[in-house]
């Protein structure tokens, strides 16, 4: 069994690195990796709320 080179390029993950990246304000990507390749990505994004008290968001 030879192991094959992952192509670097990309143009279609790229894109959609891109457009998550763009759209999101406060937050993480994360790219999960399997045998050199990236086969998922997550995105977690976080919104904080300003409530009478915790003008800065705090207490949260």
């Amino acid at each position: 069994m030879s192991a094959q080179s992952p192509d670097p390029w990309n143009p279609e993950l790229e894109q959609i690195i891109r457009d998550l990246l763009v759209s999101l304000r406060f937050g993480t990507l994360t790219l999960v990796v399997q045998d050199g390749r990236v086969i998922q990505v997550d995105r977690s994004e976080k919104y904080r709320l300003n409530k009478p008290g915790h003008i800065d968001g705090s207490g949260i």
